[in-house]
């Protein structure tokens, strides 16, 4: 499995357990930044649709094309959204199906992170843009920052200490440097950035909840039983137990960094 496949039960998985807890929060933040958008907008990487139905509520006129590589993800977008702005096509944000031109901004939440040619991905989305048009888009900080993932992290690694699963602190965590994105981001033809951190309480109902979705709802699953056939359920004990002992019984509350970066067309 590839840092980018969300296929068989993940997606259903993801948008069960992490969609309330890690996306939910910043697809409000991104959608209040188009509040009354009227234009067309593209976005990639829409995953299981939290940030597409936020932006049709924060801007019912707008027309918008959500697009992901994965279609089971789409399924399951489609699935939960009832909006008369949207329409649903798979994409890849590296080789956008769409003329030059098509958009007045394009979006994507928690995606970059997962484009093995981020150069290609941000060039697409300059090609697709008009003059005057912008990309918005968020990735996560260091997971340093971001304590329900890090401890997960932690308590999934010491089952391999030979051997530790890294996609957490690999993909989703891992793209982050202002320098590095900014530089990109040049490089495909946008002005300098700006870059918003953004800081948010992340609420899960309870730690086996937390731990189920990032063990079995993402691509960490996919290590773990490369490395263990038979593991998921004690590597999902494992989180389990380190989430309780470090937030207690109950819901959970852990603080969560995102860094939201917008860059016009140049």
């Amino acid at each position: 499995m590839t840092d980018a496949a969300f296929v068989g039960s993940i997606p259903d998985i993801y948008e069960r357990y992490l969609g309330p807890m890690l996306f939910e929060p910043y697809a409000r933040d991104m959608a209040r930044r188009f509040e009354g958008f009227e234009g067309e907008l593209l976005e990639t990487a829409a995953g299981t649709g939290r940030v597409t139905r936020a932006l049709a509520k924060a801007a019912p006129r707008a027309k918008i094309l959500a697009t992901d590589l994965n279609q089971p993800m789409l399924d399951t977008a489609a699935g939960l959204t009832v909006a008369a702005n949207v329409e649903w096509r798979q994409a890849d944000a590296q080789a956008l199906p769409f003329a030059d031109g098509s958009f007045d901004a394009v979006v994507c939440q928690f995606g970059v992170m997962f484009f093995p040619d981020k150069a290609a991905g941000f060039a697409q989305a300059r090609r697709v843009l008009r003059p005057g048009g912008r990309l918005v888009f968020n990735v996560w900080d260091d997971i340093a920052d971001n304590e329900i993932s890090r401890v997960v992290s932690e308590a999934v690694a010491e089952m391999f200490p030979k051997d530790p699963p890294r996609f957490l602190e690999r993909t989703p965590f891992g793209y982050h440097d202002r320098e590095t994105i900014a530089a990109a981001l040049a490089e495909a033809g946008f002005a300098a950035p700006q870059f918003d951190v953004v800081r948010l309480e992340l609420r899960s109902p309870s730690a086996a909840d937390a731990a189920i979705g990032l063990c079995t709802g993402t691509p960490l699953r996919g290590e773990i039983e490369a490395r263990d056939p038979d593991g998921l359920d004690a590597a999902s004990e494992a989180a389990t137990a380190a989430l309780t002992e470090a937030f207690g019984g109950g819901e959970i509350v852990g603080r969560g960094q995102a860094v939201v970066v917008t860059a016009e067309v140049s």
